[in-house]
């Protein structure tokens, strides 16, 4: 706890409310209204499920709240299921997070950035993956340059996302003369899926988890908190479904699904002519770009503690660090790795969902632990609670587990092998375990 009690709290709820805003927008609400609405078929319920992911993510960012204050730990989700369940679950927490959820969304924010850019460029048809392959390369080469460079591209890209969701939502519901609610997008009944619906916004609200772990760090997290919570998440509601509102307004519904990724962009030139679109198309081009880099950045810190504690095979080799610029070299490289492994034999779609499905079963785990907090005395009553407790983790778990259920259902080779590569964890942990006890009898001999 020392260091983590010289951290200075000064953040108010102004600067955390931008957090949440900051984290949480990225490539979703560009790259996910047409998967939505092919998988609901009928506007209204595409933006019910826009509506529906909303309500979870803040019934969650609501409770993970007020675990991130009891737990006020470095290392956020793994911290909170290690210190609620054990070594064997933070474990596991990590390694999923490591080998899965990390490089998934690396690799589906690579993907996703290469389409709009062979898009945008007109480079050759086929293109995407070897664009979006050698985006991440570049910014991981950056990014282990020193911070200052991943830094910076974070702050550019924050400002350059907002400006075309705030242009897109304005002018396409202003000057949009195509039917909004109750259109049918076209999609065979055979592929309909609310719980796929959902599962598509949750990508896109997906950075939620991320205020919590500057819990230490605000002036007063038990008001705070909470506070730049509901605010920013209802920020983002509101912002996305208007620029779902928009797009419907501007394009049919089924020519959003025929346009995928691409069907911002479409939107914008139609809306702003081409020069004008073509502005807004490099504007959201920087908001992926930077979501991108702001991934890069901070998921191979997950990989670094774990190889720390030796919690990971060639933990020496994960662990290592750049004698000049003081970068987690071998976490990055092997992140990335796995990323463009991920990238060759999977869709970007694919691997968003992938990358929720693996951390969900985690998220539920940290929702219960408010009940079992809850029965340990030795909190301070004047901490920050979560509420309309119990209803609200209740939401957020009854939410969550909808939505693990409806993805075996409608995408098991997907689920399972989220779940099959958790599972491997297991022999990992257990032999590292055993290792590092024989180590502890050889030195205590």
């Amino acid at each position: 706890m020392g260091k983590e009690a010289q951290l200075k709290q000064n953040i108010g709820v102004f600067v955390s409310t931008s957090l949440v805003i900051g984290t949480v927008i990225g490539s979703g609400i560009f790259m996910k209204p047409g998967v939505v609405l092919a998988a609901t078929a009928n506007s209204n319920m595409a933006l019910l499920a826009w509506v529906i992911g909303g309500i979870i993510t803040l019934a969650s960012g609501l409770t993970i709240a007020e675990v991130s204050v009891k737990i006020p730990k470095t290392g956020g989700l793994y911290a909170y299921i290690e210190e609620v369940y054990g070594k064997m679950w933070g474990f596991l927490c990590g390694w999923v997070q490591t080998i899965v959820y990390g490089p998934a969304i690396i690799g589906a924010l690579g993907l996703y950035f290469g389409v709009l850019m062979v898009g945008f460029f007109n480079l050759p048809e086929g293109s995407e993956m070897l664009v979006g392959i050698i985006s991440v390369v570049l910014l991981v080469a950056l990014n282990l340059l020193g911070t200052h460079f991943g830094g910076f591209i974070q702050t550019a890209s924050t400002i350059g996302k907002l400006i075309p969701i705030f242009l897109i939502a304005i002018f396409g519901i202003l000057q949009g003369d195509v039917q909004v609610f109750n259109v049918e997008s076209g999609s065979a009944a055979k592929n309909l899926s609310m719980g796929a619906a959902i599962l598509a916004t949750l990508w896109a609200y997906d950075g939620w988890m991320n205020v919590g772990y500057m819990a230490g760090e605000m002036k007063n997290p038990s008001k705070t908190l909470p506070r730049s919570i509901i605010s920013g998440i209802l920020i983002v509601i509101v912002a996305y479904l208007s620029v779902n509102v928009a797009m419907l307004h501007v394009l049919p519904a089924t020519q959003i699904v025929e346009l995928g990724p691409n069907a911002a962009s479409t939107a914008a030139t139609s809306l702003f002519g081409e020069i004008g679109g073509k502005l807004l198309a490099i504007g959201i081009l920087v908001s992926i770009f930077g979501c991108l880099n702001g991934k890069i950045l901070t998921f191979p810190r997950i990989p670094f503690a774990m190889a720390e504690r030796g919690l990971l095979p060639g933990a020496k080799m994960f662990s290592s660090i750049h004698p000049k610029f003081g970068t987690p070299v071998g976490a990055t490289v092997m992140q990335m790795v796995i990323a463009i492994a991920m990238m060759i034999l999977w869709d970007p779609d694919r691997l968003s969902s992938m990358a929720i499905f693996a951390v969900l079963a985690f998220y539920v785990m940290a929702f219960i632990a408010v009940f079992l907090l809850r029965k340990n005395d030795n909190y301070d009553k004047n901490l920050y609670k979560v509420p309309l407790y119990p209803i609200t983790p209740i939401l957020a778990i009854g939410g969550t587990l909808y939505i693990i259920y409806s993805t075996i259902v409608d995408a098991p080779i997907d689920a399972f092998t989220s779940i099959g590569i958790g599972l491997i964890g297991l022999p990992i942990y257990w032999n590292l375990k055993n290792k590092g006890e024989k180590d502890s009898e050889l030195k205590a001999s």
